[in-house]
């Protein structure tokens, strides 16, 4: 499947930036200031008492900044970092050579920390409270522990969906925040500094930033590779300068709309619209109709459409709201009328 211009998630594309743009103090990461501000409380009262910082849970849509976050973290307390993803830790034995190797004060990040296996988050349970490895030798009735003490370190979790987390497990973390999306003025702002790190010709006073910042989902990884894509086009098919109205026509050739939907999402809209009657209906019956895997309409793009009013989740299923019908220039019948009314007062 070709890349999509808003995924949230990170592509091949983004890697380079992460070497390149992604800041190194506090003060250069724009946007989540409460987050911010708990996170450099927490890490000077650590480094003042000379201890290592509590274990830290990261929450939120992808694309926030999280990973950024994490070797934020790590800079501001000057050690070192390992880095993981949750789906890659299949053997306990895999998390035994991670935690084994890390050294005094180091940070692990557990990226998609919700995809851990559930044996995987039972072993790290002494790891975090205790600082400790059990290893199991032999079985059955001659089986023993063997516990090995392992360095303090700070285990930072990143996760979009905190529901998937085991109460025991997300109780170890002593630090628990949740990043939110983006306003346009901050995603302009990320454009700003962007422009000026790329040296991207781009009509501030015009609104161009504006027409990028609005179609970007809330989400500062959306914006920045809707500002590289914008900035290929204008280079290939204008002059090079980003004004209002090649930002329009550049973001009209990538199919993105005023809400920031794409083509995926506008055939979503349409088929509960369509083909069910509004709604209600589940999530596996659309993604069969759009020829879509479940998981990715549910991470990709259900959570952006309930977030921008245009779906609701109700205990029947998903359905399809007014401003959806507005949105596609469809009329909404007397009978919808009578069951959108009816789901609002079902909504879960």
């Amino acid at each position: 499947m070709a890349d999509r211009i808003v995924d949230s998630g990170a592509q091949d594309a983004d890697k380079w930036e992460n070497y390149t743009f992604r800041p190194k103090r506090f003060e250069d990461f724009l946007g989540q200031d409460k987050v911010k501000e708990q996170l450099k409380i927490a890490i000077e009262a650590a480094k003042s008492r000379g201890e290592v910082l509590e274990h830290v849970l990261l929450s939120g849509p992808q694309g926030l900044g999280k990973s950024t976050l994490s070797n934020l973290i790590a800079h501001e307390m000057d050690v070192g970092i390992r880095t993981t993803v949750g789906p890659m830790m299949v053997q306990k034995a895999d998390l035994a050579a991670i935690l084994t190797n890390l050294q005094q004060g180091d940070v692990l990040f557990i990226d998609e920390i919700h995809r851990t296996r559930s044996e995987i988050q039972e072993m790290l349970y002494p790891a975090m409270e205790d600082y400790r490895l059990d290893i199991i030798l032999g079985q059955g009735p001659s089986a023993r522990t063997v516990p090995i003490p392992l360095p303090r370190y700070t285990l930072i979790g990143a996760t979009t969906r905190m529901g998937l987390l085991s109460a025991p497990f997300r109780d170890r973390f002593g630090i628990n925040l949740r990043l939110d999306f983006y306003s346009v003025p901050q995603l302009r702002e990320i454009i700003r500094r962007d422009a000026k790190l790329l040296k991207i010709e781009i009509d501030i006073e015009g609104g161009a930033d504006e027409i990028i910042a609005s179609r970007s989902r809330g989400t500062p990884r959306v914006t920045k590779r809707m500002l590289r894509r914008v900035r290929d086009y204008v280079k290939v098919k204008m002059d090079g300068v980003i004004t209002v109205e090649a930002a329009l026509e550049a973001l009209e050739f990538y199919q993105v709309d005023e809400l920031g939907l794409e083509e995926m999402d506008r055939a979503i809209l349409r088929t509960i619209i369509e083909k069910f009657d509004g709604g209600p209906v589940g999530v596996s019956t659309i993604a069969i109709s759009v020829n879509e895997e479940q998981r990715t309409i549910e991470d990709a793009h259900e959570a952006y459409l309930i977030q921008a009013g245009l779906i609701s989740r109700t205990s029947r299923g998903r359905v399809a709201t007014r401003l959806a019908y507005e949105h596609l220039g469809l009329k909404l019948s007397m009978q919808q009328q009578e069951l959108w009314d009816y789901n609002k007062d079902d909504e879960s």
